[in-house]
């Protein structure tokens, strides 16, 4: 049986793969796993929020009922950024924390994750034991041992906008002052959020996709369907322009000609902030596999090494935790910032790269171009087979076969993805042409394959 628990939680189509007793039994499960490391005799409380689908009203309801019926107070935040949710179970002490979203996938797929205590992410021994005992008979809790659902939203988000703004103020009270920025906030969960933070902290703002219905969380917008913003950001005549996903642990840019800012340059461009600061620590960025090569090679120029992890911000994480870095994350957006995060957080990202973009006197399109990225070449090969694609032998020799045609001049990646039904297929090479050709090549060959 494949694993239940993917790169970033469980996922599936809402009330088809993810349903309400799914939702009940993690509720549960979770509950006597993550309960177990309670201390004291107070009761026991955990956190659960959601983003924008229409599915996480019910599928949060099931996950909040099988918390309570394990025997904890839970906490309805409603709707919550994904980081918000990990900041809020720190400051509130908390046992754990549920989001309900899928993040950057379309409308109809909804997702559960957890943070243990801390805010962070679970280890995936931790999920394994969840999923060991999910949908155990068990000795339930009885009497005054149940636990009991309140809800609060205004307070706790509150909270997250204000440890936000305050992330970025130390030195003024408005570091983003005589800026105009485009914020897209994809109609998902940061929609309340990331227009309040950057305005306290001085931006002229521009908002689009902020008015979430429950049907139109990632419906051509946010940080994969860009076109909006870069369109925004240039009609607007604004300095730059960020775009979240559903969830809003992510962050991509555009510049003010509308060219699309990634998350390698992004990155780059916070982690020279931070070692002129004197505040990168051991002047070391932690990317992944998936990171361009011309990032690397960039900051190998400008005394800043890199360590590589596997694709998943928790990996990036884990790295970070165990050598003590500052800053890590992904090509996609997710950026974790140690100093005031535990997990990729789009909202702080796109504060903190516009308060770079003030503070260094630069365009973002100037600091961008420190970061050249080599010609790169993703296709997402959709097909239910995708684990095979690490043990098809055919597959394995077209890869090889890319990689000597590459030589030096580039690279392959080939994984399955964790969260979708794809294997993902990427190439970089010296031209666009090339990067292309091997790519389509190899993507045929996959499909192919796996069909």
């Amino acid at each position: 049986m494949p694993r239940l628990f993917g790169t970033d939680g469980v996922r599936g189509v809402a009330n088809s793969e993810l349903t309400p007793k799914m939702a009940l039994d993690l509720g549960e499960a979770s509950a006597r796993v993550l309960g177990a490391a309670h201390e004291g005799d107070g009761r026991r409380r955990a956190l659960v929020g959601r983003d924008t689908r229409v599915s996480g009203d019910f599928l949060g309801s099931a996950l909040m009922a099988g918390m309570a019926a394990g025997g904890f107070d839970v906490i309805d935040v409603g709707v919550i950024p994904t980081p918000g949710l990990a900041y809020l179970s720190t400051v509130l002490n908390v046992d754990f924390a549920g989001i309900v979203s899928a993040s950057h996938n379309p409308m109809i797929y909804n997702g559960i994750k957890f943070f243990g205590k801390g805010g962070f992410k679970l280890s995936d021994a931790k999920e394994d034991e969840i999923e060991a005992i999910l949908g155990d008979d068990w000795d339930h809790p009885t009497g005054e041992n149940v636990g009991r659902i309140s809800h609060d939203v205004e307070t706790p988000r509150k909270m997250y906008i204000d440890h936000i703004v305050e992330s970025a103020t130390a030195e003024t009270e408005t570091p983003l002052k005589g800026l105009r920025i485009v914020v897209d906030c994809a109609n998902g969960a940061t929609s309340p959020v990331a227009p309040v933070v950057l305005r306290r902290a001085g931006a002229d703002v521009v908002v689009i996709n902020a008015s979430p219905d429950g049907y139109n969380i990632n419906d051509h917008a946010g940080s994969m369907h860009p076109e909006g913003l870069q369109a925004m950001t240039v009609a607007s005549k604004a300095d730059m322009g960020v775009a979240c996903d559903g969830d809003a642990d992510r962050c991509l840019a555009v510049d003010a000609q509308g060219n699309i800012v990634n998350g390698d340059q992004i990155m780059g461009i916070l982690a020279r902030a931070l070692k002129q600061q004197g505040r990168l620590n051991g002047s070391t960025l932690v990317v992944t596999v998936m990171s361009n090569l011309g990032l690397k090679l960039a900051l190998r120029d400008m005394g800043i090494k890199t360590v590589q992890t596997a694709v998943g911000d928790r990996y990036v994480l884990e790295e970070m935790m165990k050598h003590n870095y500052t800053l890590g994350g992904e090509q996609s957006g997710h950026i974790i910032n140690r100093q005031f995060a535990t997990t990729g957080d789009g909202t702080l990202t796109a504060l903190t790269l516009a308060a770079e973009v003030n503070r260094s006197g630069k365009t973002l399109s100037e600091l961008a171009k420190d970061f050249p990225q080599l010609p790169q070449e993703l296709i997402n090969v959709r097909t239910p087979r995708k684990q095979e694609a690490e043990t098809s032998a055919v597959i394995q020799k077209a890869v090889k076969d890319a990689e000597k045609k590459l030589g030096d001049t580039g690279r392959v990646l080939l994984r399955p993805s964790g969260t979708e039904p794809v294997v993902r297929v990427m190439t970089e090479a010296a031209t666009d042409e090339q990067a292309k050709d091997v790519c389509q090549r190899l993507a045929g060959i996959v499909a192919d394959a796996l069909k």
